[in-house]
């Protein structure tokens, strides 16, 4: 009794493995699920937030640092004079003891201080470009290498499919060699053939391992498991203006950077002013100490007069950088005017030649099933059914490469897509 109840419970155990390795298996992963792990798994773009998050934090400052600054000052000190010796009674006054509280205040305009906000503002917002841009190399990234695993799965189908064909078509002609109509050198002939099918296909089951674990790796995931993942989308994404795109909004912001920068400039030359008063105890303990309680209150003028010409050499920097900043803007348009319209053209001349070999195909397994035919009767050389399934298993690996290829293009010309 007890030893079909082990029985039943380890037969219950194994079913309850396959049902789970079924399921396992049966799991397909999108492009779109390992997008999501690798943005939320990236550093750099936390990073990115968290430098916005400080910027925000440094508009506050400034704006405190505005705000009347209050302190509490208090400086004490004795120096006695022993027999007619000590310090001069005229700069010491004997003895200082103050305890003040201080208000202090820089006065500035409200359009000076507005540029300070707008070059923290602006800075927030060059980071927050950049970690779109990164977000698309990412994206890029992920979805090359997804695409790339795709297709090793892809090659992987048709390899095995191949091999299954050709040991189908082994099992006749074993029998059809025992009965002589073929020779032995034939049947070896084939037989090689096969296991050259069977290495292949060997090969590439580590391809896709390695190229799978290498999208684990750029995603973030932690994970071994083989699995199988579902066709990447191919359908082109709209292209924004490149003068509207967030790669040419780069050079946009470096232009408000480098007006504002010129305000602060200006701004910098102009008269501060600054505010000050205090209240407390300030006494030299000489006269009636406790009369000395008071207040005092004055302010500070500060005027630029000469720098030896520092404010022109400043400007000629900024000319300077305005240059460079159009330089780099004229080329980058340059480059997308031409990168663009190039990979369509490739895309076009891709899907024309997946045409081409999908005839091709066509005909090598028309010639592949004739032969299989003649294979049963003897009627064919066993060396022109090698080289039509050598000429078969070409075009179909140049089919899956030029597919790959399709999908490669397609996700370059996404890219710009933001």
């Amino acid at each position: 009794m007890h030893c079909r109840v082990a029985i039943l419970w380890t037969h219950g155990m194994l079913l309850l493995l396959l049902l789970f390795s079924v399921i396992t298996t049966a799991q397909k992963k999108t492009i779109d699920f390992y997008l999501q792990q690798a943005l939320s798994n990236s550093p750099l773009l936390k990073d990115y937030q968290n430098q916005v998050a400080s910027n925000t934090i440094d508009s506050e400052r400034l704006k405190a640092s505005y705000l009347p600054q209050v302190t509490g000052n208090s400086l004490n000190s004795y120096s006695p004079v022993i027999k007619g010796y000590g310090y001069d009674n005229a700069i010491t006054n004997g003895a200082n003891i103050s305890a003040l509280v201080g208000v202090n205040k820089t006065l500035v305009g409200q359009k000076n201080l507005q540029t300070q906000f707008n070059a923290i503002q602006l800075a927030s917002r060059g980071i927050e470009n950049t970690s779109k841009i990164t977000e698309q190399d990412l994206k890029r990234t992920i979805s090359g290498q997804f695409i790339t695993t795709y297709g090793d799965q892809q090659q992987l189908g048709y390899l095995n499919e191949v091999y299954n064909m050709l040991s189908k078509e082994e099992i006749v002609l074993k029998r059809l060699t025992e009965r002589n109509v073929y020779r032995q050198t034939d049947y070896l002939t084939f037989l090689v053939t096969l296991q050259q099918q069977k290495i292949a296909v060997r090969q590439q089951t580590i391809q896709l391992q390695n190229d799978l674990a290498t999208l684990n790796y750029l995603s973030g995931i932690v994970d071994t498991t083989l699995i199988e993942l579902e066709a990447p989308p191919q359908s082109l994404s709209s292209l924004p203006s490149v003068e509207n795109s967030i790669f040419f909004r780069q050079y946009t912001l470096d232009s408000l950077k480098l007006g504002n920068d010129r305000a602060r400039l200006d701004y910098s030359y102009k008269p501060k002013v600054n505010v000050f008063a205090d209240a407390g105890y300030y006494s030299s303990l000489a006269g009636i100490p406790y009369k000395n309680f008071g207040t005092s209150f004055g302010f500070g003028l500060t005027v630029p007069i000469y720098d030896g010409h520092q404010r022109k050499m400043q400007y000629r920097k900024l000319d300077i950088a305005e240059k460079t900043r159009q330089q780099y803007r004229d080329f980058f348009i340059r480059q997308h005017d031409q990168l663009v319209p190039q990979l369509m053209r490739q895309l076009e001349s891709t899907r024309q030649l997946i045409d081409q070999i999908r005839e091709q195909i066509r005909y090598s397994d028309g010639l592949i099933e004739v032969n299989s035919k003649l294979l049963v009767t003897g009627d064919v050389r066993i060396a022109d059914m090698v080289i039509a399934i050598n000429n078969y298993l070409t075009a179909r690996n140049l089919l899956t490469q030029n597919e790959i290829n399709r999908l490669q293009i397609i996700n370059q010309i996404n890219y710009w897509n933001r």
